[in-house]
């Protein structure tokens, strides 16, 4: 006699959101220095009917609450793992900019670790082409 294997956790979360009826959620990954262009992109996932979840937070410009280095280097520590938390969430990743630094290398190879499509506003950057 063979049991059910129990659902992991990835297969609860796709169930949870099928069962709340929820949109297909995009996560906004790409250097934070096309902030701009990730505002864009929000807009348009948006009106395609997309929960869209992005960086917060652009430590390369000045403010208070990182002005502290210390400080700084924990908080980036600490938006990186929120960051693959929202890739994670996601059902897909969004890359956007037409340059893919090492963080942004790192989120892609993590998307596709865990199965996730991941789809680049240039295509032409996506180092496994």
């Amino acid at each position: 006699m063979s049991y059910p294997q129990p659902l992991t956790p990835e297969e609860k979360l796709a169930d949870a959101k099928k069962q709340l009826s929820l949109p297909r959620i995009v996560v906004i990954c790409g250097s934070t220095r096309f902030m701009t262009e990730m505002t864009e992109a929000d807009l348009r996932e948006t009106k395609a009917g997309k929960i869209v979840v992005k960086p917060g937070c652009d430590m390369k410009s000045p403010h208070e609450l990182w002005f502290d280095p210390v400080e700084a280097e924990a908080l980036k520590v600490r938006l990186d793992d929120l960051h693959r938390a929202k890739i994670r969430l996601a059902d897909e990743v969004l890359v956007v900019g037409d340059y893919i630094g090492d963080s942004t290398r790192a989120e892609i190879a993590y998307a596709r670790s865990l199965g996730k499509p991941v789809r680049f506003t240039h295509p032409e950057v996506d180092p496994d082409a």
